[in-house]
């Protein structure tokens, strides 16, 4: 349920709305917009009276919300939300691009690329120290060595890091080390991986399930929100169709319904959408001109010899010179890249 203001209504009618609604067990989301003012009730209110709820002095009017997701809903927060990332804001004007390689190597190789991706533009560095992979036989990556390397390449180039979580008992280390932590899109639906980020206050790359709907991915970003923690940002990563020609299918269309639903700032990983590397360029492109946020992009120095997703990989020239171009459709669309 929302609960819109008047314009005129005091602090003191908010708090006295609040107090009585918290009285009666339900939770309060109160938003303070530019243009309204408004509480969002968290809780069974099929109990609640909105002719009552009315009589309120300073109460414009009262909605029933229709959609499963509360604290994710637009109508809770009708501004988008910005999620600062070790100083990075991720949402409003400024496109902000991640990049780096699929797993981290060597501690020669992630800071070999993260200088490359620096001096392009990238504001934040990814790569996978944990790797879930569909084959046993497949390289796992580096694990706990593979986050020492990465705080290594940020202390040698600044980077805010971003890499993936697989389970809840790694979760204290992430906190301390990691600036961004990924949920990859096989644990989109770990809902107690996601319960217990929710007790945390980092900021959270959460990233679309395989075969997810639009609702059950942002109802995922609803647990770790309802948990107390908002810091949440959504990647759009491609899902599952019948189409075996590309690695997944980027849903583009994914972007301006969420933005439409939710405030979450969300971006997209065109990588591991086409799974081809002459893909990402055009794919990012049309991300930027749908309205996303960000842009995941992975880049290796050398990926004919990578030892996970090499296919997918821009070279360093190459990611150059699509952020040059990524620059000017940005302006194109009221952005800045």
């Amino acid at each position: 349920m929302i609960i819109v203001f008047k314009p005129t209504a005091t602090v003191e009618d908010k708090s006295r709305l609040k107090a009585q609604l918290e009285s009666r067990g339900y939770q309060i989301h109160a938003s303070e917009g530019v243009n309204a003012s408004l509480f969002g009730v968290v809780g069974d209110t099929s109990a609640l009276d909105m002719n009552l709820l009315l009589v309120n002095e300073g109460v414009e009017k009262v909605m029933r919300v229709q959609e499963p997701f509360k604290r994710a809903n637009r109508a809770f927060h009708p501004e988008d939300s910005i999620v600062n990332v070790a100083g990075v804001p991720i949402g409003g004007k400024k496109i902000q691009v991640i990049a780096g390689p699929c797993s981290v190597e060597s501690i020669e190789q992630i800071t070999a690329v993260a200088q490359d991706v620096k001096a392009s533009g990238a504001t934040l560095l990814r790569g996978g120290a944990f790797k879930p992979r569909t084959s046993p036989y497949s390289f796992q990556g580096l694990k706990e060595l593979g986050l020492d390397y990465l705080k290594a390449a940020r202390e040698a180039t600044g980077l805010p890091i971003v890499t993936e979580i697989m389970s809840a008992d790694k979760i204290e280390r992430f906190v301390e080390d990691v600036d961004l932590i990924q949920v990859g899109a096989r644990n989109m639906q770990n809902f107690e991986l996601l319960k217990e980020l929710g007790k945390t206050n980092k900021p959270i790359l959460l990233k679309r399930g395989l075969s997810a709907t639009i609702e059950e991915w942002i109802m995922s970003a609803e647990y770790i929100m309802a948990g107390g923690n908002d810091n949440v940002i959504l990647c759009e990563r491609g899902i599952r169709t019948f189409e075996h020609y590309t690695r997944n299918t980027l849903d583009l269309s994914a972007i301006p319904a969420v933005k439409k639903l939710s405030h979450l700032p969300v971006v997209v990983d065109p990588s591991h959408a086409a799974g081809l590397w002459w893909m990402v360029e055009p794919l990012a492109k049309a991300a930027v001109a749908v309205g996303a946020d960000g842009l995941l992009i992975e880049v290796h120095n050398n990926p004919e010899c990578a030892l996970c997703d090499g296919a997918q990989s821009l070279k360093p020239a190459r990611f150059e010179k699509l952020m040059g171009e990524l620059k000017g459709i940005a302006q194109i669309v009221g952005r800045e890249l």
